[in-house]
């Protein structure tokens, strides 16, 4: 064997190589969920880059396991992992490495996932990542049986800064873009210019698939109904196609069901209806629901100039600087991201006195 080689075959079987290995995919991967954590959990992103990679991950269906954030159970598995990685013996080589496995597992798919996708959230990448590097240095700790230094109590500190670190950044700071803005934009303005003197004005950006405009729906939709006659809803279609494989067919159906004089019912039905059901048969049955002639929707739905509409809307979503669904505004108030239904009711309310004064 050459010498070189032997070097290096020397060199990876040291425990340093494996420790350090270990540690720094840890940390890396500690310090990217919590931050990941934060911008899942609050209204709008602190970290990630609102309305780029980071926004359609969060929209996928991977993104929370039940009503819990994926990134809570990153933070979970690598605080775990690193409390056995600090412990000496076999028993914790196994563990380890037991542990270590699924969680590569997951971060290779969540991995192949974004290629798919074509769209790649930053901090996603660190942490799929490094649970990839992180099963390498399990592997070569179980391999070489190497146990952590005696100093081995200052990875669980160090996991806890990576961790604590974003999250007192994250939640610190002030819950952001829930404002009365003095200047409107354009389009905005030009919408309430048109509504009836003595009604509100709600301008709603949404993607029918995306589940946070379903829950932003199902909150708002009570408080829409006892001030049904005071409000005038203006709904702007923005479908995630990328992401959401049926949103451009229920936009599509949206924009038909305002056509054809049903459009807050044909709305209500779609976020309500299971997302599978957002195929164009699925939309057509929908509207045939609601009492819409099905040969004049399926008329609607093939008309070129649907199409175009769904477009300016997009491009009305950009022109008011949209960086990410749902987007709401209030008369002069805008809203972006996740609201409790207090909030949102209390938006509703303000936005209705304003128009009655």
């Amino acid at each position: 064997m050459a010498p070189s080689s032997l070097s290096i075959a020397g060199f990876t079987r040291r425990p340093a190589f494996g420790f350090a290995l270990l540690v720094v995919a840890l940390l890396a991967a500690a310090g990217a969920s919590a931050a990941l954590l934060v911008d899942y959990l609050r209204p709008l992103p602190v970290f990630c880059d609102g309305g780029g990679g980071c926004e359609d991950v969060k929209h996928t269906v991977f993104a929370h396991v039940g009503e819990l954030p994926t990134p809570a159970l990153g933070v979970g598995a690598f605080a775990l992992l690193g409390l056995l990685a600090s412990l000496r013996g076999e028993r914790s080589r196994r563990l380890l490495l037991g542990l270590a496995t699924p969680v590569a597992l997951v971060g290779l798919f969540l991995l192949g996932v974004q290629v798919r996708l074509g769209t790649f959230c930053e901090y996603c990448l660190v942490v799929d990542s490094a649970a990839v590097v992180a099963f390498g240095g399990a592997v070569h700790r179980a391999f070489v049986g190497w146990d952590p230094p005696r100093l081995r109590g200052a990875l669980p500190v160090a996991l806890a800064a990576a961790m604590g670190i974003p999250l007192a950044v994250g939640f610190s700071r002030p819950a952001p873009r829930v404002a009365a803005v003095l200047e409107l934009p354009e389009p905005i303005a030009a919408e309430i210019a048109r509504t009836p003197a003595g009604r509100a004005t709600i301008v709603d950006f949404v993607d029918f698939e995306c589940p946070h405009c379903r829950v932003t729906h199902d909150r708002l939709a009570p408080a829409l109904e006892e001030h049904a006659s005071r409000v005038r809803v203006v709904r702007r279609h923005v479908p995630l196609s990328r992401i959401h494989p049926h949103a451009l067919d229920a936009a599509r159906a949206g924009c038909c069901g305002d056509i054809l004089g049903r459009g807050d019912a044909m709305a209500d039905a779609l976020f309500r209806a299971d997302v599978d059901e957002l195929t164009p048969e699925g939309c057509a049955r929908i509207a045939a629901s609601l009492g819409i002639d099905d040969e004049a929707f399926r008329r609607c739905v093939r008309d070129p100039s649907v199409d175009q509409r769904i477009e300016a809307d997009v491009q009305t979503f950009r022109d008011v600087q949209g960086r990410g669904l749902p987007l709401l505004w209030f008369g002069r108030e805008k809203i972006e991201g996740a609201q409790p239904a207090a909030r949102l009711r209390r938006a509703l309310e303000e936005a209705v006195a304003r128009a009655s004064s």
